[in-house]
């Protein structure tokens, strides 16, 4: 997933790849077609040069990260899932899948 800008400076269409903390892969195109034949060329030689250093190529999102809540707030968490036999990080899960949905 990457974002699309339209820079004035260089009167043409340019973006990143999304959740790339360490690493850039950057893409731009005067068309729709160009940034997107970019856009997969950028990945394809982040991939090769990955392969070529024998690295493993990062992963946008892990799937883990930490929120920082008041304790009044976790202790309610905490005794919700002990009611319902869930754990608290499927009661987070389940409340950001509620909310991503009405998104939709």
């Amino acid at each position: 997933m990457g974002s699309v800008e339209y820079s004035e400076e260089d009167d043409c269409l340019c973006g990143k790849v999304l959740g790339m903390t360490r690493d850039s892969i950057t893409y731009e195109g005067k068309t729709i077609d160009e940034l997107k034949a970019d856009f997969e060329a950028g990945i394809d030689s982040y991939l090769e040069g990955c392969e070529e250093m024998g690295i493993i190529p990062r992963k946008g999102y892990n799937g883990i990260f930490n929120v920082r809540i008041p304790t009044d707030i976790h202790c309610r968490v905490a005794i919700l899932a002990e009611e319902t036999g869930m754990s608290i990080n499927a009661i987070v899960r389940e409340s950001i899948e509620r909310r991503l949905e009405t998104l939709s």
